[in-house]
């Protein structure tokens, strides 16, 4: 029998409406539940292959939005809820939301759905398109009307300014309408190198119970070639649990997050970040209320102003600056290619399989658990992918893949915008290109390298190096006029022009040399 039949009222009981709820959208107060009533319509969720499968995304995350899923199916049902579960396994699950909506409306006889926004254009619009009714998604802080406001007449939309308007409208780290600590802004002392010693704590984690491991083994039957690895899964699944993860972070986490935010270390993933942004994303947390415990933390004594204040820029300033980023400029940012970037993904990114000890250990690690923090995306294979000028929708789609916390709204402004400068400046004033030295001074991966980070040229010399100089020859034309990359343009000027040549060789002899894309492992 059908898990629709078995988890709701009888099919032939007509129900005032349907309410589809999507896997990221596991809030009891979401939108399209606040607006409907338990008495008379019913919920619709769908496990739907094509949503696991449009790029190949990391077994860990379908895993975990696939437990979560359930849980808060169970949730519903507990609070009152008829809940129409569609599982991956249902042989009559046609494989796609759309297709499960269609099937809803005969099996009920309802021709109303109404949904809270998706978080992507693509999904938007194929519900749009099938007539589905949708409702803004109020659990973010800044509504498109809003952050269309914030942006009217502005020539430059920088997340600094907008951060500011979020301080004030919600009134954290807000002292007398003037920013607690004199500054909006610490991230200058969030930039400590890793030293030895660190007591480095593990992120929050939580056994499979019985119904994650029978996701666990679904996921292992439908998604065998997916990417990355699956056990072992230690993730929360419920907002009970992602609550605990919180408390766990602001108590072993948070007092040295800002200190170290920046920092790498071979083999520690997590460092002091919270890894909660997948239960954000999720919505298994609420972020105001996470932040408002940070904030309580710093008010008590328990951490310092540049830990509370640079946790609180991540989610108030950045996350909602960049979700009005995404939905301002789509549909046409995914293919925004400003600097002509054209080759092919390289197949380390899919394996972890080179020689840079700084991609292996955070290809690894995203391998094995799903995530990498934001300095190991931006800086080490962020990085690498703009200096060897990958074609940035390729680069899009291995993040979106990847990590447990992407979603394209989040995802891709932070790829695109930020990490390969790909729409031209609408994020960043200026490329986040960096050469070698810059992982040597942030972690510890080139003491075990193979190359060597002090050389910029020869058989020995760190990619980073020669690669960061050779592409900023190649734009020169683009950024030469940047008032924060002159005096670095002025360093390249100094260089022989035989040495300069030989950049210029050793990189193109290198990138040539790069493995042709492969499927993903």
């Amino acid at each position: 029998m059908a898990e629709a039949v078995r988890r709701g009222k009888p099919a032939s009981e007509a129900s005032g409406r349907l309410i589809l709820v999507l896997g990221d959208q596991l809030t009891s107060t979401l939108s399209a539940l606040a607006a409907s009533d338990p008495a008379r319509d019913r919920v619709l969720m769908v496990e739907a292959y094509q949503e696991g499968t449009y790029v190949p995304h990391h077994r860990k995350k379908i895993a975990f939005i696939l437990s979560a899923m359930r849980h808060f199916r169970d949730a519903l049902t507990a609070a009152g809820w008829s809940v129409d579960y569609i599982t991956l396994d249902d042989p009559d699950n046609t494989g796609t939301l759309v297709g499960e909506v269609q099937r809803a409306r005969l099996r009920h006889g309802v021709a109303d759905v109404v949904a809270t926004e998706p978080g992507e254009w693509r999904l938007k619009t194929q519900l749009e398109a099938a007539q589905v009714r949708l409702l803004e998604d109020d659990r973010f802080l800044c509504d498109h009307a809003g952050f269309d406001a914030w942006a009217a007449g502005r020539k430059q939309l920088r997340m600094e300014y907008f951060y500011r308007d979020m301080r004030r409208d919600t009134g954290l780290l807000m002292e007398d309408g003037a920013p607690t600590g004199g500054k909006w802004n610490f991230d200058h002392d969030n930039r400590k190198p890793p030293r030895g010693g660190l007591d480095v704590p593990a992120p929050a984690s939580f056994p499979p119970d019985a119904i994650t491991a029978e996701v666990l083994d679904l996921v292992d039957r439908y998604f065998p070639e997916n990417f990355g690895d699956l056990r072992p899964f230690w993730y929360a699944v419920t907002a009970a649990d992602a609550e605990r993860a919180v408390d766990h972070f602001i108590t072993a986490g948070l007092p040295s997050y800002g200190d170290y935010q920046d920092a790498m270390l071979t083999d520690t993933p997590f460092m002091f970040h919270a890894v909660i942004a997948l239960y954000l994303n999720a919505g298994l947390l609420d972020p105001l209320a996470v932040c408002r415990q940070v904030e309580a933390a710093y008010r008590r004594g328990a951490v310092a102003i540049n830990a509370a204040e640079g946790f609180i820029r991540q989610v108030i300033g950045w996350r909602e600056y960049v979700r009005g980023i995404y939905w301002r400029f789509m549909p046409d940012y995914l293919t925004r290619n400003a600097l002509n970037h054209d080759r092919p993904l390289p197949a380390f990114y899919w394996t972890g399989d080179t020689d840079m000890a700084c991609l292996a250990d955070c290809i690894g690690q995203t391998k094995r658990e799903a995530y990498a923090h934001h300095i190991q995306r931006l800086m080490v294979t962020g990085n690498f992918a703009m200096l060897a000028g990958v074609e940035p929708h390729q680069v899009h789609e291995w993040y979106l893949a990847v990590y447990a916390d992407a979603y394209e709204w989040v995802e891709a402004p932070n790829t695109l915008g930020m990490s390969q400068f790909a729409d031209g400046g609408v994020l960043a004033s200026k490329p986040y290109a960096a050469s070698g030295n810059y992982i040597n001074k942030m972690s510890n991966y080139c003491r075990g390298c193979r190359y060597d980070v002090k050389q910029r040229v020869g058989p020995d010399a760190c990619p980073f190096n020669f690669l960061y100089w050779a592409f900023l020859d190649r734009h020169r034309d683009r950024f030469a006029g940047n008032p924060r990359m002159a005096q670095i343009y002025r360093v390249w000027d100094k260089f022989a022009d035989d040495h300069q040549a030989t950049i210029r060789r050793q990189a193109t002899h290198f990138l040539d040399g790069l493995a042709l894309p492969a499927a993903a492992e």
